[in-house]
């Protein structure tokens, strides 16, 4: 299984950005996706995620601006951040809960897209 994300870029602030992340491989089931990001310097937080519940949870910082969806048909996430800023500049990964088959579940992770925010 891979996870294969795509979208970032150089935008600026108050432009809006859609990542996407699709996987790829023997999949089965997509139990839970999420969307992570690190910035230079600083630690790796979540972003936005759908459980495998289906609860959807977003980053104090960036609720409002950001939406999680997926599309299971494609085996693809996305993220659409809106009215970025400057400091939502990093590194966006996404990660998925995956069953390749009945009884093998794991978690995978992309390789990382770019976000940059001008001012």
């Amino acid at each position: 299984v891979q996870l294969q994300a795509s979208g970032g870029g150089l935008v600026q602030a108050g432009g809006s950005l859609r990542l996407s992340c699709q996987a790829s491989g023997s999949v089965l089931r997509i139990h839970a996706v999420g969307w992570y990001r690190q910035a230079p310097g600083k630690q790796r937080e979540l972003v936005a995620e759908i459980t495998t519940d289906g609860n959807i949870n977003y980053a104090y910082s960036m609720k409002g601006r950001v939406t999680i969806s997926r599309d299971r048909a494609k085996n693809t996430m996305y993220l659409q951040m809106n009215s970025l800023k400057p400091e939502d500049t990093a590194v966006y990964y996404c990660k998925a809960d995956i069953s390749s088959d009945p009884w093998t579940r794991a978690d995978y992770e992309g390789q990382g897209t770019l976000v940059t925010v001008s001012s």
